[in-house]
């Protein structure tokens, strides 16, 4: 084999390929945020998701505070969520607080969160991101999803299954 040829496959094991941003910084700057605001930017991504489109406009997790514990035998104790507002949406977030302490624990795994604590402060302007309109499945591919979704009763639980076996399908057929 030339040299040119082996320099050339050398290369291409080495290289990776194109990385998203996004998991770059997101590799930078989780152990940050974690230290400094005890959460992670999954958390952030996902509030949307976790405390509804209606506040997530208006608001955004802060930090959890977590107790402090004076040796490795204490008991667990959940943490405290640190939410930022707008001061005309904190009384609808207030009441949507149980809500939302849910969904936080929800996404964790586990009973993480027992308080949440509003902070009313202007949030910087956030851009209102469009969605990337999703090209229909193929005939093939959606019929293998409606197949999995056939048995699913529960109308809120087949619509969110569905919308991540389109994500899933699409990705699958690029």
């Amino acid at each position: 084999m030339d040299p040119l040829a082996q320099n050339t496959k050398k290369q291409a094991q080495n290289n990776r390929g194109a990385q998203p941003v996004s998991d770059l910084v997101s590799n930078l700057l989780d152990p940050i945020i974690e230290r400094r605001a005890g959460m992670t930017m999954d958390l952030m991504a996902a509030w949307s998701e976790i405390a509804g489109e209606k506040h997530a406009a208006h608001s955004r997790p802060e930090k959890l505070n977590w107790p402090r514990q004076a040796s490795d035998d204490d008991p667990f104790e959940p943490a405290t969520l640190v939410i930022a507002c707008e001061g005309h949406h904190a009384l609808f977030l207030q009441h949507d607080t149980s809500a939302i302490m849910s969904s936080v624990n929800t996404y964790f795994g586990f009973a993480a969160v027992v308080h949440i604590k509003i902070v009313q402060k202007p949030l910087p302007v956030r851009e209102q991101r469009k969605l990337r309109a999703r090209a229909d499945l193929p005939v093939e591919d959606r019929r293998d999803l409606d197949a999995l979704l056939a048995d699913i009763t529960d109308p809120d639980l087949k619509h969110a299954l569905e919308k991540m076996g389109k994500a899933v399908f699409s990705r699958r057929s690029q």
